[in-house]
């Protein structure tokens, strides 16, 4: 990969490096395995990641032309881009409320949700994705409502036909799988759609499990053995995969979607 590692976290670390070179007046931060915060905006280099391991011969070249964009154009001023430029382009993420450790809350637009995790908002770029700020949605002239309205409308169409597996438990429970591995997996919860797509398959009311932001697996509320096993292998993942959400479970009704965690 020349020179870059195929492990995520020690790829995003050798970006970080570089670009404090590149950069010494920016506070550049890893605050996960393919994720910088750097001023305050959260930088998602997934994209990059898997265009340097896809052309590894070209990673320098790659990196380098990534960075270049990055301060440079549109990416150097994303703070003041147009309204009418972003909002094809913003995108939801469920994220755990644990961000704001390293985030400054008031810096970073967002909703609350449930299971102690909140919706914070994307633009979508082809070559990066990076985080709205309070300041830039304020210039917009838009409240966190607007955006979130916004971002869910977007995710709709982003992928109508997404492609759904059902698997059959061996305790009788029924379980449908979206992984599309597009870096929206998890905020598939948000879909309009989502309890008349899948409340038919999985007999009513379901839960979905979000151990982490490439997963979603909606299952049966029954029977016991069934959820009990899921719910032990949604604490693991949890526990284990990058870009971590919640090990609880969210139970979606035809009124929207609920927490479990109080309970």
């Amino acid at each position: 990969m020349s020179g870059y590692s195929h492990e995520p976290e020690a790829f995003a670390e050798q970006v970080a490096a570089l670009l404090k070179r590149l950069q010494p007046a920016y506070k550049v931060e890893l605050t996960g395995p393919r994720e910088l915060v750097i001023n305050g905006r959260r930088l998602d280099l997934e994209n990059l990641y898997r265009m340097v391991n896809h052309e590894p011969e070209r990673g320098d070249e790659i990196v380098e032309h990534y960075l270049d964009q990055l301060f440079a154009g549109d990416a150097a001023n994303l703070g003041h881009m147009s309204l009418d430029f972003a909002r094809p382009r913003i995108m939801p993420r469920i994220q755990p409320e644990s961000i704001f450790n390293h985030l400054s809350r008031e810096m970073v637009a967002h909703v609350p949700f449930v299971n102690d995790t909140v919706i914070v908002f994307v633009i979508d770029l082809p070559q990066m994705t990076v985080s709205i700020t309070t300041e830039q949605m304020i210039r917009w002239g838009l409240g966190a409502e607007d955006l979130e309205d916004i971002a869910r409308k977007n995710l709709d169409q982003y992928a109508p036909s997404v492609e759904m597996q059902i698997v059959e438990s061996k305790e009788g429970g029924r379980a449908a799988i979206f992984s599309e591995q597009d870096g929206y997996d998890a905020a598939r919860l948000l879909m309009s759609n989502l309890y008349r797509k899948l409340a038919p398959r999985l007999g009513g009311n379901f839960y979905v499990a979000l151990p982490a932001r490439d997963m979603f697996i909606a299952l049966s509320p029954d029977p016991d053995p069934f959820v009990r096993r899921l719910q032990g292998r949604v604490t693991h993942d949890y526990k284990r995969l990058p870009y971590p959400i919640c090990e609880d479970l969210f139970l979606v009704t035809p009124d929207g979607v609920a927490g479990t965690k109080a309970a």
